[in-house]
């Protein structure tokens, strides 16, 4: 059974485009701004693929819970978690997506790389990072104490899911299991031997009398979803701050009473209020420059929101946050 769906991230999409437009941008930052967008939206793609082959098998299915895109926050550690399956059996697989194009190459020590034409990349082992994940997640299951009918903790297996497109060159199987390794589309085919291949084990659990309930079992993907914490879609790091030169000001009239002036036409009759001056009433949590008194981005006025201690509470256009320490 179908319990979550992937968290819809074209906010974070729109924000990223939009800070591209951007002329106060240096070069590491429209660097950041590039791979950070090409990284998400392959991510996207590759997650939004492999769900239609896990929704296609197992969204019907009453002996399995299926949860995509889950991230849990325990103790200070987070773990983050493409796909997850939990089973009858106190089982749990954890999903990996990879959305390569190229040639995925593994080695007999476990070590992953993509190849694209000459040239090869090496990547972090996706198996190693899914036991890291899981690793924070039985903290979460001992919490919630979830454990199979026999008290003992869940078993975890770990598989990568790769693009159908993709092609994966392969160790020998004893030098190093690649098994876990699948393509997307391969899936059901691949749960379907996994499952017969284990079905001396689940013999044996259920003469142990240890298959739960599927009720048991949704219970379980219930308790895990409400521990599930998105990321903050808006959230930039430190240094995609404002760092263009500060605006020079030029002697003006005061603006009549009331009327907001475009962002261009800056007045020094004002100086930008430090973060621990009172925020005015009638200019915080809106999206008005309160230096310049312009109108300015949804995504200038959440950055100031997410730092309101440095902005007290007030927002500012780009040129003019650099102002405010």
């Amino acid at each position: 059974m179908l319990l979550k769906s992937a968290d819809d991230k074209t906010k974070r999409v729109r924000l990223l485009e939009d800070l591209q437009k951007s002329t106060q941008l240096d070069a590491r930052q429209r660097d950041w701004l590039k791979d950070e967008l090409d990284r998400l939206r392959k991510g996207m793609a590759g997650e939004k693929a492999a769900a239609h082959y896990l929704d296609n098998h197992l969204a019907a299915s009453k002996n399995n819970v299926l949860l995509h895109d889950l991230r849990f926050e325990v103790d200070g550690e987070v773990a983050q978690v493409d796909h997850m399956v939990i089973t009858r059996a106190a089982g749990i697989l954890l999903f990996e997506t990879k959305n390569f194009s190229g040639n995925l190459r593994i080695n007999e020590h476990g070590e992953f790389s993509v190849n694209y034409g000459s040239r090869e990349y090496g990547i972090p082992s996706p198996l190693e990072q899914s036991r890291r994940h899981a690793n924070v997640l039985q903290k979460l299951l001992d919490k919630l104490e979830i454990t199979s009918r026999i008290g003992k903790r869940m078993e975890f297996r770990h598989v990568v899911l790769v693009d159908p497109k993709a092609t994966i060159t392969r160790p020998a199987a004893k030098a190093f299991d690649t098994s876990m390794v699948i393509k997307a589309d391969q899936f059901p085919d691949w749960h379907k031997r996994f499952a017969d291949e284990d079905l001396g084990v689940l013999d044996v659990v259920k003469t142990l009398g240890n298959l739960r309930s599927p009720e048991t079992v949704r219970g379980w993907g219930e308790k895990l979803l409400r521990q599930h914490r998105p990321a903050d879609l808006l959230r930039l790091p430190d240094f995609m701050a404002p760092k263009g030169p500060a605006v020079p000001m030029v002697d003006a009239p005061a603006a009549p009473a009331g009327v907001v002036q475009e962002r261009s036409a800056c007045y020094k009759a004002a100086p930008a209020p430090s973060a621990t001056d009172a925020p005015s009433p009638d200019l915080a949590r809106k999206l008005i420059c309160a230096h310049c008194r312009g109108k300015i981005s949804f995504a200038e006025g959440r950055f100031c929101c997410n730092n309101e201690k440095r902005f007290g509470g007030l927002q500012y256009c780009r040129e003019h946050q650099a102002l405010v320490r």
